[in-house]
């Protein structure tokens, strides 16, 4: 069972610190089937992974091959609880036996905001919606279903807040979750770019952590850091984690031309934990969260417009997933759980991010300049890594009088420092 650490900045299992290392698989219950989800638990096991995100209700903008099971009747545009398609939850059950055996923590978005009135997601008119009296009888439900699997119960999915009625959506279902299964982690899951959550949910004593969404938007991408250094800062404290950074070749959002690229979710991951986002971080891989195949139509139109994404076999395999798992190992290994940031560094752009604990400061260097620290850094033993090709090198330095220059190292991309103090 996961829990909030004691200065609850982080997420620990078996009072050990976890780093969360989730893959972004919202599809999961409606487009995979068994023997594809064997294949891909397999790969993302032996990638490091170790938290799955996944809708349980259908994802409004999956890429669609064939009809699905619906997981409840639908009457006059509004979901019929009491005509439960079990064949779909017992599958979903399925999955997550197969994963949990594989050692993953289930990461369960309850109500995604397209099926909650007055969000922006429900404007579509594309998906059936939730009356505001079956939220508590929906929620006891789906831990019925699901509380065998330990997951983290992600309340909102994707959600702005309009309205005071949203609001209300969303404390009811937190507080149904917080009587049936208080030990479990339970956080939300906001639109990109949005840093203000209603007061009542924000400071509710049921929220365990804090999910922000530094999203899609090419000319947004400041908010990988941003928003870290926002939400890490808020009071209460709770443990910060970007939830959904920019995905790995997915095309830029409303339709500009363009793919982020390994170099791209690689930079917002780095930024994102050395700003406050330390308890982890999610991965999302264009073709795996909306489980692309051969022929599979994709609404290309529909929310922020995203262009067609690739094959889940090759998605599968994006190297950026390496790059994510290393960073992962590389904070567990070095003791980097209570990394903290700091504004240490002289250049004059915020895109170098740094952190420190009681011994080492962590530097993430996106392009290759001499880099410029207050104070005095002297030890022989600092290094860089090539984040790309995964080198080392020995730190060239320069002592000031109240300043050390460190010299540019031979990589072509971004690169780590590691400076002991």
């Amino acid at each position: 069972m996961l829990k909030q650490s004691a200065d609850k900045r982080r997420i620990e299992k078996n009072d050990k610190p976890f780093f969360y290392l989730a893959d972004t698989v919202w599809s999961a219950f409606t487009n995979i089937d068994l023997t594809d989800w064997a294949y891909y638990l397999k790969v993302r096991k032996e990638q490091g992974f170790n938290v799955l995100q996944i809708n349980i209700l259908p994802q409004w903008d999956r890429s669609i091959l064939k009809k699905i099971q619906e997981p409840f009747g639908i009457s006059e545009g509004f979901f019929d609880l009491k005509a439960k398609n079990e064949a779909y939850f017992k599958h979903a059950e399925k999955m997550l036996e197969m994963a949990v055996n594989q050692g993953f923590t289930p990461a369960l978005v309850l109500l995604w905001c397209n099926y909650i009135p007055e969000t922006w997601g429900a404007k579509f008119g594309t998906s059936p919606l939730f009356r505001k009296e079956d939220i508590k009888p929906y929620t006891e439900m789906m831990l019925e279903h699901f509380e065998q699997f330990e997951p983290i119960y992600i309340i909102s999915g994707d959600t702005d807040f309009p309205t005071e009625t949203v609001a209300d959506y969303y404390l009811e279902a937190l507080e149904t979750v917080s009587k049936k299964a208080p030990q479990a982690l339970k956080v939300l899951h906001i639109c990109g770019r949005l840093k203000d959550i209603p007061e009542n949910l924000q400071t509710h004593p049921s929220l365990d952590l804090y999910f922000y969404q530094s999203g899609h938007n090419s000319e947004h991408q400041s908010m990988a850091y941003t928003l870290a250094e926002h939400f890490s800062q808020l009071e209460p404290i709770k443990p910060v984690i970007n939830s959904e950074p920019c995905y790995e070749l997915m095309g830029y959002s409303r339709q500009k031309y363009g793919r982020f690229s390994r170099e791209d979710v690689r930079k917002a991951a780095w930024q994102s934990v050395l700003s406050g986002a330390i308890a982890g971080i999610s991965y999302g891989a264009h073709g795996i969260w909306s489980w692309h195949e051969e022929g599979s139509t994709f609404g290309s139109a529909l929310g922020e417009g995203f262009v067609s994404p690739f094959n889940w076999r090759q998605a599968l395999h994006f190297e950026g997933a390496t790059d994510y798992a290393f960073l992962k190992s590389f904070i567990l290994a070095n003791d980097l759980t209570t990394l903290v940031p700091i504004n240490l560094v002289l250049n004059q752009t915020p895109e170098i991010r740094a952190a420190e604990t009681e011994k080492v400061v962590i530097i993430y260097v996106p392009s290759n300049v001499p880099i410029y620290l207050k104070g005095q850094f002297a030890s022989l033993d600092d290094y860089a890594i090539d984040l790309e090709q995964g080198k080392k090198v020995s730190l060239t330095k320069i002592l000031h009088e109240e300043k050390t220059e460190i010299q540019m190292t031979p990589f072509l991309k971004d690169s780590l420092y590691v400076i002991h103090k």
